[in-house]
């Protein structure tokens, strides 16, 4: 993960001892055990990894109980994901942390599966038939992981009742948009005191007036993609359109700076803020954000910030830039951890699929940690620890 090789004993050993968090959830030693092994099959050199290939690697006979972990026993995924989540508070905790919603999505055939329907797929691309799960992921200095999600369920499904039935969806759960998913995981972390500074997400969630407002109220620090549509309230106009702010801007208040790596080195591009709102209280500001493509200049993508009065452009960058953690998170998750490779159809199988590859995911995530800092101990000279988002100007 990540180039850093982790010992099959060192994640074993790590593996068990989360594992040991959540044993209470399980009344009986047969889905204990079986959520272990799952777990293990998870993280294991499989090509695949389906309910036959995780029971073989368990040592089973066949996937039965693999299914009925999934499908038929009774535990609460919702209980489990608690206590992973305060794995990672432990391990990965940082209160300069970023929350990051984005969704994913899961081609399959048929119509059976839980929230399936033929919708866009940002994994395609393009419209397929699939599943769409939001996520939120937690981004700090030592790590990046998940640590919630929520199956979407289109009105094609909310509106047939019995349909839903069928897929383990209780007559209680309605629909719900993605961003009214978003606000709801975000509005989990803060009632379960997850310590963060910042939340971002793309503009599939952030063009949300009202979620941007939710956040505010509650002084919640955020830089959200948004659209160029998008409109804010400025000295000279109520709704100013958020791409008309920077054609007149002089040249050097763009600012190039890298906003971390991508797959091909730093994603550099051309920066500049404007503040609007400007009558707010005193200690806060509100900016909206230029990125400018360098080498097609007439590529931009806009941020709207709410954050402390003294916080730089370059802090902002940072931010902005975070948000590619969660796509790190999906890739790895997918690779590494069999994201995608469940064969469930219902609803609460989903779920609990998910929690499990998440408790899976954070486990490397704490060994790479560990790894890296054991690496940095034995080959670097003793020296203080910089913020996660250095104080410089832009």
């Amino acid at each position: 993960m990540g180039g850093v090789l982790v010992d099959a004993r060192s994640w074993a050993d790590e593996l068990k001892a989360l594992h040991e968090r959540f044993v209470h959830r399980f009344a009986r030693s047969e889905p204990r055990e079986s959520a272990l092994a799952y777990m293990r099959g998870l993280i294991a050199p499989l090509e695949r990894k389906n309910g036959w290939t995780l029971a073989e690697e368990a040592g089973h006979a066949g996937p039965d109980r693999i299914h009925r972990l999934l499908n038929r026993i009774d535990w609460d995924a919702e209980e489990v994901l608690d206590d992973v989540r305060e794995y990672v508070v432990e391990h990965l905790g940082d209160p300069e942390a970023v929350l990051i919603v984005d969704d994913t999505g899961f081609l399959k055939k048929g119509v059976r599966s839980a929230g399936v329907q033929r919708q866009y797929s940002g994994t395609a691309g393009r419209t397929e038939n699939s599943q769409v799960g939001v996520f939120l992921a937690y981004a700090a200095p030592l790590g990046r992981t998940l640590i919630d999600r929520r199956l979407y369920l289109p009105t094609s499904w909310t509106d047939d009742r019995e349909r839903c039935r069928r897929a383990g969806i209780d007559d209680a759960v309605a629909f719900e948009t993605k961003v009214a998913m978003a606000r709801a995981m975000v509005r989990r972390a803060i009632e379960e005191k997850i310590p963060f500074g910042w939340v971002s997400a793309d503009a599939g969630y952030g063009y949300s007036k009202s979620w941007r407002t939710e956040l505010e109220r509650a002084d919640v620090f955020h830089v959200m993609a948004t659209t160029r549509h998008d409109t804010v309230v400025t000295r000279w106009a109520i709704d100013h359109p958020v791409h008309d702010l920077f054609h007149d801007l002089p040249r050097q208040k763009w600012k190039r700076r890298s906003c971390g790596n991508g797959s091909h080195g730093p994603r550099v591009f051309d920066w500049a803020r404007v503040e609007v709102r400007p009558w707010h209280r005193e200690d806060r500001r509100h900016w909206v954000i230029a990125r400018r493509s360098i080498r097609r200049p007439e590529e931009i993508s806009y941020y709207i910030a709410y954050c402390p009065a003294e916080t730089t452009l370059d802090q902002l960058i940072r931010v902005a830039g975070s948000r590619w953690a969660v796509e790190e998170c999906f890739q790895t998750a997918k690779q590494e951890c069999g994201l995608d490779d469940y064969q469930v159809r219902r609803y609460p199988g989903w779920h609990r699929h998910m929690t499990l590859v998440m408790a899976a995911h954070v486990c490397l995530t704490v060994l790479r940690a560990r790894e890296l800092d054991t690496e940095k101990a034995e080959t670097d000279p003793p020296v203080s620890s910089p913020s996660a988002f250095p104080n410089s100007d832009a």
